[in-house]
């Protein structure tokens, strides 16, 4: 099991004032997503890959107004999305809440969780169109949308089909640009940081510092506008 950082999450009230902030924080454009029907959310993703984190891009996220409303009007939606603390907290301003980690073997690394007593959810199949074809993807979603350990226990990720022989072909890696954006580092501090590191181990995530703290994530971005940090200061 290989599994490493895919993803950073950042929560916008609109996708228009996601780009906006976006443009004035870190002095870049995302490039296009796409939409959620499951969840009715839609995105717009930028490259920060470096060496060190070689899948990794940044995907803002917001609840479309304008998605269908889901079957069942009861369902919540991923990384916390309906949490009231949450939406007023990006209402100020978008926020860095969460990441995503990429794994080879989901089952195995849901597996691993649940044996340290951690249910990050069951993983769900997922899709969405992209100009170089259809992606297609698992990810863990909770029935109740958490995130857990205040978003610093990442959500398990795993690109194509099962049985896709090339899983990582249509990663947003591969067809986002360079942005002119670069993950420095992700950090994490949290009050059970022992048990998160436990948990970081388990499904083998390695390269993030976790330390003793308030909850909080980290994420050191070189841009043109030089050093940013992004924090989720405990949301």
């Amino acid at each position: 099991m290989k599994t490493q950082i895919d993803h950073l999450v950042i929560v916008a009230k609109t996708l228009e004032l996601g780009v906006q902030w976006c443009e004035a924080t870190l002095g870049v454009t995302p490039g296009p997503g796409g939409d959620h029907p499951q969840y009715g959310t839609h995105n717009r993703l930028f490259k920060v890959a470096t060496p060190a984190h070689p899948l990794a891009y940044v995907e803002i996220i917001a609840i479309n107004q304008n998605a269908k409303k889901p079957a069942n009007p009861l369902a919540k939606r991923w990384f916390d999305m309906d949490d009231a603390t949450l939406q007023a907290a990006v209402a100020k301003t978008p926020r860095l809440v969460h990441f995503v980690a990429n794994t080879t073997e989901i089952q195995a690394a849901r597996h691993a969780l649940k044996a340290q007593g951690i249910d990050r959810g069951p993983a769900v199949h997922a899709s969405r169109h992209s100009r170089r074809g259809v992606l297609q993807w698992q990810i863990t979603v909770r029935e109740d949308g958490e995130r857990l350990f205040d978003g610093a226990l990442p959500s398990l990720i795993q690109w194509g089909k099962p049985e896709a022989a090339e899983p990582l072909r249509l990663h947003p890696r591969n067809s986002l640009p360079r942005s002119g954006v670069t993950l420095q580092s992700l950090s994490i501090t949290h009050p059970t940081a022992a048990k998160l590191q436990a948990a970081y181990e388990a499904i083998g995530l390695t390269g993030i510092a976790v330390e003793t703290g308030p909850a909080n994530l980290i994420a050191t971005l070189n841009t043109p506008k030089g050093i940013v940090l992004l924090q989720s200061q405990g949301i």
